[in-house]
């Protein structure tokens, strides 16, 4: 059964404007692969993804609604198969959520602008946040940063 579509709105801090979409809406926008993951809360298998080895410098956006989400500067490599960064680009960016979905507890990171699953973040991380946001690539977009000629 679909969520009411009030479930599925999100205010964008920034400039608090909604996000309504709903559930069929989501279906239209995503590619299915994309809906499982991002609205399904799925996880993608382990060195497929796009951005696993990417090194150019840029961000990294939302793929469901463009927000920016981590930096490039950010990234490392955590040999796990997903793309790994050690924060977001700003304290607003994710939303956190309590996943206990597999008996257990972890922290689901979303998108806080339209609520798609990004991945989860850990306590195993590289200085200075020593925490480790694993994100699904298919969640993500990437936008090379451009250079001054």
């Amino acid at each position: 059964m679909a969520k009411k579509d009030e479930d599925n709105v999100k205010t964008d801090s920034k400039n608090a404007k909604k996000l309504p979409k709903t559930e069929q809406e989501w279906k239209r926008a995503l590619t299915p692969e994309q809906y499982r993951i991002m609205r399904g809360k799925g996880t993608e298998l382990p060195f497929c993804g796009l951005f696993g080895n990417e090194k150019r410098d840029g961000f990294y956006r939302c793929a469901a609604c463009g927000a920016e989400l981590f930096a490039s500067k950010t990234k490392f490599e955590s040999h796990t198969g997903w793309p790994s960064f050690f924060q977001p680009i700003s304290g607003n960016a994710v939303k956190f959520i309590e996943d206990s979905a597999l008996g257990i507890k972890r922290t689901e990171v979303a998108c806080a602008k339209c609520g798609g699953h990004l991945g989860h973040v850990f306590n195993d991380g590289p200085p200075p946040s020593g925490l480790r946001y694993c994100i699904n690539s298919i969640s993500l977009e990437f936008a090379e940063k451009r250079r001054m000629p």
